[in-house]
């Protein structure tokens, strides 16, 4: 029995990826000797060579987006380690402070305010990452999100030489100084709109719904689990005798860890502040409810009023009293009206209406 095989079809083959250079994914690339850096612009390569050439040679990239084969070829040339570079490609790290022999790795993450109206639901808190490697002759800054450049934070640290005279790891306390300082600037603006907001529910003509106050609590849970975690890298970072950190760079260290309790503490004051602003419009609701329905059956009893006479005097019967008076029907509506009166004015002196 034989059988007809048509043309095999040849399959697919999927299309060939371009790889990025990396030098699309650096930022900047610098040495610094003696605190100054090194005119000239260079390759990761080149730079390692040239900071070698002296003692306080080091040298500063920085990284944005990177993917994985834009960062294996920098962690090709300084070594880095495999775990720290995979979690360097990837984000959305919870913050940490890791050790690979005589490296560091720090990874924070970073927070930028949205402006937004107070009585809107939407994002208002926006987060990335930056993350940190330092070594005996380099530091590596790798951000994630389009927020908290650091091409401020490298211009200030090279107006002041003798910050970075003490190495690499004077980059790493600039770096977490300016991410908590991004912290304080958040926080002051979300206390400025949970005053507003509280201004806004106590304020008895006010229609501000729950939802722009869950919301604001919702981001506020979100700012703390960026904030809170980081409190354990920096106190490592100014305790730990075993880190290779220079005395002076605790030094600075210890005030970003001050920095940071401070906003931790605004979090949580935040926190309890929002649980009370929900109680109080759920109050606010309650009582609304409750006027609502003292209007809603004030009016009804006046309409029970004309309904049930009207209702009486609807039935088929032949004696019925003033039924066949030529003032009866006048007599009737007048009475209804009085009634109606009444039960209004009663109303409106309770407060019903």
């Amino acid at each position: 029995m034989s059988s007809f095989h048509g043309p095999r079809r040849k399959a697919k083959a999927a299309p060939a990826t371009v790889p990025v250079p990396t030098a699309r994914a650096i930022v900047d690339c610098g040495v610094y000797v003696d605190g100054k850096r090194v005119p000239g612009h260079f390759t990761p390569q080149q730079a390692k060579i040239e900071a070698s050439k002296s003692d306080s040679g080091f040298v500063w990239i920085g990284l944005h987006d990177p993917d994985s084969t834009q960062m294996n070829d920098i962690a090709s040339t300084f070594e880095l380690h495999p775990l720290a570079v995979e979690d360097a490609v990837e984000g959305r790290q919870r913050p940490k402070l890791e050790r690979y022999g005589d490296m560091l790795f720090l990874v924070m993450r970073t927070v930028c305010y949205i402006d937004h109206d107070i009585d809107s639901i939407s994002e208002i808190v926006e987060t990335g990452d930056i993350m940190v490697f330092t070594g005996p002759k380099f530091a590596i800054t790798v951000r994630h999100g389009e927020h908290t450049h650091l091409s401020s934070v490298r211009h200030k640290l090279e107006r002041h030489p003798d910050q970075l005279k003490l190495g690499p790891t004077s980059v790493l306390h600039a770096v977490a100084d300016h991410v908590v300082d991004t912290y304080v600037e958040v926080t002051e603006f979300i206390g400025g709109d949970i005053d507003e907001m509280e201004e806004e529910v106590f304020t008895p003509t006010s229609k501000v719904g729950l939802g722009s106050i869950y919301q604001l609590k919702r981001e506020v849970v979100q700012l703390r689990s960026a904030v809170s975690p980081l409190a354990i890298p920096l106190a490592k970072l100014t305790t730990d005798p075993d880190l290779p950190i220079p005395t002076e760079i605790r030094r600075y260290m210890r005030d970003v860890a001050d920095h940071h309790t401070s906003v931790s503490d605004h979090i949580s004051y935040f926190d309890e502040a929002l649980s009370g602003l929900v109680n109080a419009a759920l109050a606010k609701i309650s009582v609304q409810q409750n006027t609502d329905m003292r209007k809603i059956s004030a009016w009804a009893a006046m309409a029970a009023v004309p309904t049930a006479i009207a209702g009486i005097y609807g039935m088929n019967f032949d004696h019925m009293w003033e039924l066949h008076q030529v003032w009866g029907y006048p007599a009737v509506l007048g009475t209804m009206v009085v009634i109606c009166l009444f039960l209004y004015r009663s109303f409106r002196r309770n407060g019903w209406l």
